[in-house]
């Protein structure tokens, strides 16, 4: 069996300046080129690919990440009444809220809702089009509440609703 040969003297030295001062393969131009590219992009300031993004869509990406579209799409819905119905109907209605894709619509009279029960088809394809995220599959109309004639903390109960409101 040979016997171990010692080490010698220069490799001696470049294992000391090794251990002392590092590897020279993690030091110089080339290793900084290395270590730079291996880097993330993004967090390199100045570098390629680093252009500031527009407002629009840096709004839009925050509002996806938090699922704020489906919130956003329904205010901007109620926002856009007027041109989803016409200025005239949107005078005499307004949408109150979406419950389980349901939009309630609110009329100042009944005449008012009759036209908007006759017109709900074309109503709930215009939503589908314009505001898709939104989520409005069907359209409840309601006419306007009933007045109450309560008053005072003790009541009697009544003959009931009349057919005098609208």
């Amino acid at each position: 069996m040979p016997k171990p040969s010692r080490p010698t003297e220069p490799s001696r030295v470049y294992r000391h300046l090794r251990a002392v001062f590092g590897d020279p393969s993690k030091r110089g131009v080339d290793a900084r080129r290395r270590r730079m590219s291996a880097l993330d992009p993004d967090s390199v300031p100045y570098g390629r690919g680093r252009e500031p993004k527009g407002l629009g869509d840096v709004v839009g990406s925050l509002a996806q990440e938090l699922g704020w579209t489906e919130p956003l799409a329904r205010s901007e819905l109620f926002v856009d009444w007027p041109a989803v119905v016409g200025d005239e109907l949107a005078k005499h209605s307004r949408p109150m809220t979406i419950d389980d894709g349901a939009l309630v619509i609110r009329c100042d009279s009944t005449a008012w809702a009759t036209q908007l029960r006759l017109m709900r088809s074309t109503i709930t394809t215009t939503i589908a089009e314009r505001h898709p995220e939104a989520g409005v599959q069907s359209i409840r109309v309601s006419g306007p509440d009933a007045p109450t004639w309560k008053r005072g903390p003790r009541t009697v109960q009544g003959r009931g609703p009349r057919d005098t409101y609208g």
